[in-house]
């Protein structure tokens, strides 16, 4: 049979110009319904078990790994985050082995979930999981981690996502989450590969390319005994092919994600077409041995985290057994929502923080209530970093002042904030701000 087809020409798309997470619209919402789902902001590491529900073979070594949370709630998290997963490759009741695997899926589709692991057949865990992580294999997990991810919120969305083999896993999550939501998007994909087969996903980032303006998609081979039919670019990175695939790199946020000596090689690349070292951000899939403590301190500080949240949701179902509130509620209560009563309370009284401990160097001083610490800083430095090096508990993700994660509350001071979107007015009014892109001004006393 013959099918004959007709150019049919198609109008543009229409499309907001905001790049926006879905849960920023959800956070602005006041109903029920949306109260519940508030409390599935990505920004509160988690435990808990998923089933492996299907396993996708993928080129280059690749296999990918979906799942689903047995507890039947959605995994929230930004497109490329990791989780820390427990393996028993010495028996159920041997000591297991954690291990960190990008997400490879979008968050836009949060009921089930993937990861997509290379086989090193060096390796002690990857090739246990290709050979025993099968539909109905149950893993512990913990998370979503990391700082490397999309911003909730971009008013100009353009990026340059580099990747280089198995690095392409988390750009993948970029691809599909942009490619799933509305914008006016400017994104340009340069992924190197080692051989013409060696190229994970390729199927389907061929069909978002064909389908989505705008995306762009550009390959290169690192082995340059080539076949006859490879039409794309030959060679490690280079200045020229950045150039080449996004002239005006300069002006976008980079994502990239390979291996320590490429990521190396490109920030020196990035540096030299003009791209400022802020708007580059980097992930190692390995790493040497700093980069493996970085992953180990975020994995212990989402434990903490994970732990504190836990017990504040059994703390909740506790106090009100009688109400027919759901879990997810409870999260919103215990992290998100912050009693407004209260906090005017403790603007009227702040506490009398004398007896608390002094620690460190400056010449401010933060009063942290529920720490109970003096922690001494110098106006010229952010909050965040000094209070977290003294102990005091703030969770924090993007550290750049847009996903809002390290919200706190300011009961008396003041600080020069400047973010990037991750705190709305009324929260300012409200005496909220985030440390992380915050200088104190005067001696300050916050809720934390």
């Amino acid at each position: 049979m013959t099918v004959m087809t007709t150019s049919i020409e198609t109008p543009e798309p229409k499309r907001t110009s905001d790049f926006q997470m879905p849960w920023n619209r959800v956070l602005s919402a006041n109903d029920a319904a949306a109260s519940a789902a508030r409390a599935l902001g990505p920004w509160h590491p988690q435990e808990f078990l998923a089933e492996c529900v299907q396993t996708i073979p993928e080129a280059g070594g690749i296999m990918t790994f979906v799942f689903r949370r047995l507890d039947g709630a959605p995994l929230a998290f930004r497109a490329g985050q990791y989780l820390n997963i427990a393996f028993p490759i010495n028996g159920e009741d041997g000591e297991f082995v954690d291990r960190s695997y990008s997400i490879s899926s979008a968050p836009t589709s949060p009921w089930t979930f993937s990861i997509s692991v290379k086989r090193d057949a060096q390796g002690l865990v990857s090739p246990w999981v290709h050979d025993n992580v099968r539909p109905g294999t149950v893993l512990d997990m913990l998370g979503p981690v990391g700082a490397f991810h999309l911003p909730d919120q971009e008013r100009r969305p353009r990026y340059l996502l580099l990747a280089a083999g198995a690095g392409i896993t988390p750009i993948m999550s970029m691809v599909r989450t942009i490619h799933a939501l509305p914008s006016r998007a400017d994104v340009v994909v340069l992924y190197h590969g080692a051989e013409p087969g060696g190229f994970a996903f390729h199927k389907e980032l061929e069909y978002i390319s064909a389908v989505d303006e705008r995306i762009k998609v550009f390959y290169s081979l690192g082995d340059r005994s080539v076949p006859e039919n490879w039409e794309w670019m030959l060679g490690r990175l280079t200045a020229e092919m950045i150039e080449q695939v996004a002239p005006d790199a300069n002006g976008r946020k980079v994502y990239a994600c390979g291996p320590e000596g490429y990521l190396n090689h490109a920030a020196d690349l990035l540096r030299n077409v003009g791209v400022d070292d802020t708007s580059v951000h980097m992930e190692f899939f390995s790493g040497d041995r700093a980069t493996l403590l970085e992953y180990q301190e975020e994995i212990a500080h989402a434990e903490d985290i994970a732990e504190e949240f836990a017990e504040e949701i059994a703390a909740a179902r506790e106090a009100a057994p009688e109400t027919h509130t759901t879990n997810l509620q409870f999260l919103e209560t215990a992290a998100i929502a912050e009693p407004l009563e209260e906090t005017e309370e403790l603007q009227e009284f702040p506490p009398d923080d004398s007896a608390f401990k002094s620690v460190g160097e400056g010449t401010l001083t933060m009063s942290f209530v529920k720490s109970k610490l003096k922690v001494r800083i110098n106006p010229d430095q952010r909050i965040l970093h000094v209070a977290q090096s003294a102990g005091v508990r703030i969770g924090a993700n993007c550290q750049e002042g847009m996903c809002g994660s390290c919200k706190v509350v300011k009961l008396s001071g003041e600080v020069d904030m400047n973010h990037q979107g991750g705190i709305r007015a009324r929260e300012v009014a409200a005496g909220k701000f985030l440390p992380c892109c915050s200088t104190a001004q005067t001696d300050l006393v916050i809720d934390a």
